[in-house]
């Protein structure tokens, strides 16, 4: 299976991606499901929140859908993102191979990995991405790390070759 976890594929990914599918997002803000997602939205992907839990609520002025299944046909899912158990993944990954035309990237939040779903995943041609999270890759990736004073390991201004 590749290895999507570089800095460039990572970057690739969150600029690539206009519309997230959130499964597994909640209503409560003190849940990573709600602040990530939050995050997110304000960085304007467009955000479709699933879980069967709080179907037919709103969440960030849209309604939670109850799977995935229910995301209309015309509607272009770039990226699946899990806020589930790692042994839900095979079960969403079907789904999300059955109704979402042109997924481009399965993504599992912190903790959560499933080798097999994994590998089925990128057999299918996914770019899949485990046990990591979109909202501290973007800040990372994209300097808002910095700007807390963290050492994010990305050189963001490199000094000029000195001439000789």
């Amino acid at each position: 299976m590749p290895d999507n976890t570089s800095n460039e594929t990572l970057r690739g990914i969150l600029e690539e991606t206009k519309t997230i599918a959130a499964v597994g997002v909640s209503t409560n803000p003190v849940r990573p499901s709600y602040f990530v997602v939050r995050y997110l939205h304000y960085r304007g992907y467009n955000m479709i929140p699933v879980n069967p839990a709080y179907a037919g609520q709103k969440v960030f002025g849209k309604e939670v859908l109850a799977s995935l299944a229910d995301i209309p046909k015309d509607q272009t899912v770039d990226m699946v993102e899990v806020f589930r158990r790692s042994e839900a993944i095979p079960g969403i990954l079907d789904e999300a191979l059955e109704h979402l035309a042109g997924l481009k990237t399965l993504w599992m939040q912190f903790g959560i990995y499933n080798e097999d779903a994994a590998e089925t995943a990128s057999a299918a041609g996914l770019r899949v991405v485990q046990d990591r999270c979109p909202k501290i890759e973007y800040q990372r990736l994209f300097g808002e790390l910095r700007k807390a004073g963290i050492n994010t390991g990305i050189i963001s201004a490199k000094l000029p070759e000195l001439r000789p």
